[in-house]
């Protein structure tokens, strides 16, 4: 959590640094430049010109990115939302008569409770014991909100393409902490790793990317973490972690002070 908040409070900072770099281009609006010389006064250039230019086309592109990134999500959820129409709002577990072997968890939405869809085919496939392991570990999707981080490291990565390989590991530890979750609910991380890794054979078409899966690319890390004992909880890491996500947004802030005493000499 420490790192996908770091990565919004990087993307949100980076998005506000293009911004600030685009207004110093009133520096150079008709209209400013002409009340200047009739006060007698210079203006200030912070940056160079074609550096607000090619700050104001990076904000447009980002905001291309983004858009796209929640319209996707947007329609990821409408699809979602299709898949439980018919099932009364108290259920948790939809099955779906589906020969594909998949499993996710819905986040809540629209007042609806969280849901876990499993197709017939996955379910057929693991015996019990199996089967309690893949539903406690939708179940700690859902109970630890993390289609929310999902979303928010898409959006992310949206906003500040370096922040890819931020992603991609922090879906990954979405993944390991809902596998350790099931492994203390089932009381057995054999079992866990077994119905992991049996999961992940069955699992053979692409899944949308929002979407949180029981079965990933990076099973074999996963299957491997869980034949070790549990990790330690390492909240000094994610607390500097965070506190480095924070210094790119005390950045921001001081780079706006700035801004606003430049637009206060040259409006004024």
């Amino acid at each position: 959590m420490g790192l996908a908040a770091a990565a919004v409070v990087t993307a949100g900072a980076t998005i506000w640094a293009l911004v600030l770099l685009s207004v110093t281009l009133v520096n150079a609006s008709p209209p400013v430049i002409a009340d200047a010389r009739e006060d007698g006064r210079t203006l200030p250039e912070p940056v160079p010109e074609v550096i607000g230019g090619a700050a104001l086309l990076a904000l447009a592109v980002l905001a291309y990115r983004v858009h796209r990134a929640v319209r996707t999500e947007l329609v990821t959820r409408h699809a979602l939302r299709l898949m439980c129409e018919g099932h009364p709002e108290d259920t948790e577990l939809v099955v779906a008569a589906s020969p594909v072997p998949q499993a996710f968890a819905i986040p809540a939405m629209s007042g609806s409770r969280g849901r876990i869809l499993v197709t017939a085919a996955m379910l057929g496939a693991l015996d019990p014991a199996e089967r309690r392991v893949l539903l406690a570990h939708e179940r700690a999707h859902l109970a630890h909100r993390h289609a929310l981080v999902c979303t928010a490291m898409t959006l992310a990565a949206a906003a500040n393409p370096v922040l890819g390989p931020v992603r991609t590991t922090v879906a990954f530890l979405v993944e390991r902490w809902a596998d350790e979750q099931a492994a203390a609910a089932v009381g057995d991380r054999t079992v866990t790793a077994r119905a992991l890794a049996r999961a992940a054979l069955l699992a053979h078409r692409e899944r949308p990317a929002c979407v949180l899966n029981f079965t990933d690319r990076a099973v074999t890390r996963r299957v491997a973490a869980l034949q070790t004992a549990p990790p330690p909880r390492l909240w000094p890491l994610a607390a500097a972690v965070l506190v480095l996500g924070l210094l790119s947004a005390f950045g921001a802030v001081d780079a706006t002070h700035d801004l606003l005493e430049l637009l206060d000499h040259a409006l004024v």
